[in-house]
């Protein structure tokens, strides 16, 4: 029997679907529905097993427990999931703190089918017992090989690629799925009912009240009007607080005081992304409309001592906007902070305004027209510029038997590259050890003296970025190197070379595109020629990875491909043959 009819037979109150790639979809009493892969449950029972008197511990604390720890109650199996610390259980955390007995229930029918035992309710019996859980393990092939459903191009989940930065531009043709993508993000979670908010942009937006919401007086006194976007970053500081992270008042480098986040990276690793998608964000000027979070978005900062770290952002609500308003109850109240564990935080929020939450991710989805803006570059500037269809190509031959996962992706956690983080040697292709961070400046500025003098020429800035993008990757051999500058290249070079041949050729005659070329070519080498007949000098895919195939090594499972760049700078330089312009966008 398929363990999706099994879940329908003994259980009509709870809906279950088992999905491959392989997701199962479960519900809530309310029917509403959440995510979760089989891998997190599977990590979470070997997690049960090898730490069985840590969760048992957790679970004698809480005195509203039942007599046994397979009975449930809501508060000890809560603190039963908060116990979970890995990077591959967020989810698990996650859903056990909000859905607590949804899970459970999913949970308990996966050791129920698995351990050939009689389903019972979670009161009576949850099965969380080791020996049952080591039956389930034993069996755990049962629970994939009977998935029912098909879904193409999913995103995998497990531990997250660091992005580093988390506002993302994803341009591309219309249906090639650059919403879905968001929201396949946040799904990948478990728990995309409240970390995904999707916003469709509208033209007459002009201001940042627009996406941030504004003060009415039209009933005599000062009323702040919030929105869903508004109300979705107090969800994310919510998620933060929630964590068990700590909030202070710190006056940071000299910036003054203001909130501050601080903590263990053990407890970062379980605070979830939130996902905004801004849906065809250039229907308005994004410069307008998004003016005051381009400009606080600079004012990140994060501070590292060991694994303990301190975040802290300028206000997106001023203090002195919320001083106006004349019932503060009521804008609590519709920020969600009501209960009594948001009281610290909404002090200091009054006092130091509403800042950038570290876990909020933006995705602007875009398409280039005649009824949509362009970008400056101060927009580019702050943003990492996906080439949809580039990054993550719609294959027809895979529409029903994908053959890649899309890599989950979460929030920066550095601000600012320090040299003892970049200063780690790697493999040469001639087995030489290469300083990562010395060799990767010394391309930025072989590639910017292609630039310099120029409307195009990058700054500290793009080279703070290029160095936390190697941070975040770590590679460990010169083709992974290569693949982060070739990335960095895409994203944040071409999105800002734009114009006619007369802005596209230097003072001294020279093609802009042609001499970028001549240098990536050298820079880049070998992935710059490589074909798919020569796997050994294509670069990794650091987005995607080849679905999970049995026997495979996880180096066997990295994907390769060739440059992206190349064929990008070749499309543009023909563009700009056939038209007279060019520019990046698709």
């Amino acid at each position: 029997m398929k363990f999706e009819d099994y879940c329908r037979t003994i259980d009509q109150t709870q809906k279950i679907r088992a999905e491959n790639t392989f997701t199962l979809t479960y519900t809530n009493t309310r029917k509403e529905e959440f995510n979760i892969s089989p891998e997190s449950i599977k990590c979470f029972f070997n997690f049960f097993i090898d730490n069985y008197s840590l969760v048992e511990n957790a679970w004698k604390n809480i005195d509203t427990r039942r007599d046994e720890i397979y009975q449930y109650e809501e508060k000890s199996y809560r603190a039963i999931y908060k116990t979970v610390n890995s990077e591959g259980m967020k989810a698990i955390s996650a859903a056990g703190s909000s859905q607590t007995k949804a899970l459970t229930q999913l949970i308990s029918k996966i050791i129920s089918f698995l351990a050939k035992k009689n389903y019972k309710k979670p009161e009576e019996n949850t099965f969380f017992t080791i020996d049952n859980i080591k039956k389930c393990l034993e069996n755990w092939d049962d629970l994939e090989k009977n998935s029912k459903h098909k879904k193409s191009n999913p995103v995998k989940s497990g531990i997250a690629t660091t992005l580093p930065k988390q506002f993302l531009i994803l341009a591309g043709l219309s249906g090639t799925g650059k919403t879905r993508f968001v929201r396949e993000q946040a799904k990948s979670t478990g728990v995309a009912h409240k970390n995904y908010c999707l916003t469709s942009v509208r033209p007459d937006w002009h201001e940042p009240s627009d996406l941030l919401g504004y003060i009415s007086r039209l009933n005599g006194t000062a009323e702040y009007i919030t929105t869903d976007v508004l109300q979705f970053i107090a969800n994310a500081w919510r998620e933060i607080v929630d964590s068990g992270l700590t909030l202070d008042i710190q006056d940071t480098d000299g910036n003054g005081e203001r909130l501050v986040v601080l903590g263990e990276r053990d407890i970062l690793n379980q605070v979830l992304p939130y996902w905004l998608c801004l849906d065809e964000m250039n229907l308005a000027p994004v410069e307008q409309y998004f003016a005051d979070y381009l400009s606080v978005l600079e004012t990140r900062e994060w501070y590292w001592e060991g694994d303990s770290f301190t975040y802290s952002s300028d206000a997106l609500l001023k203090p002195a906007t919320i001083k106006e308003v004349a019932n503060t109850d009521k804008l609590r109240s519709a920020l969600g902070f009501t209960e009594a564990e948001y009281d610290e935080l909404w002090k200091y929020i009054c006092q130091y305004g509403l800042a950038i939450p570290f876990n909020l991710m933006v995705a602007g989805t875009v398409n280039m027209d005649e009824t949509t803006h362009g970008f400056s570059r101060k927009v580019i500037d702050r943003a990492l510029s996906f080439d949809f269809g580039a990054f993550f190509p719609n294959d027809y031959d895979e529409f029903f038997s994908p053959t890649s996962f899309h890599k989950r992706l979460s929030y920066p956690i550095w601000s600012h590259a320090s040299k003892e983080e970049v200063d780690f040697e790697i493999e040469s292709q001639t087995g030489e050890q290469i300083k990562a961070g010395d060799t990767t400046i010394q391309f930025l500025k072989v590639v910017n003296s292609v630039l310099k003098n120029t409307p195009f020429e990058l700054a500290y800035r793009a080279l703070n970025e290029l160095l936390l993008s190697v941070i975040s990757v770590y590679p460990k051999d010169e083709l992974s190197l290569k693949a982060v500058w070739d990335d960095f290249i895409m994203c944040k070079v071409l999105p800002r070379i734009e114009g006619d041949i007369d802005k596209l050729t230097t003072s001294d005659g020279k093609e802009i595109l042609a001499e970028l070329s001549a240098v990536l070519e050298i820079q880049l080498a070998p992935i710059w020629n490589s074909t798919e007949s020569d796997v050994s000098t294509m670069r990794p895919d650091l987005y995607r990875e080849k679905t999970d195939v049995e026997g495979l090594s996880d180096k066997e499972k990295i994907l390769r491909i060739p440059c992206r760049s190349k064929d990008k700078i070749e499309w543009m330089g023909q563009r700009l043959t056939n038209s007279s312009f060019t520019s990046f966008w698709p």
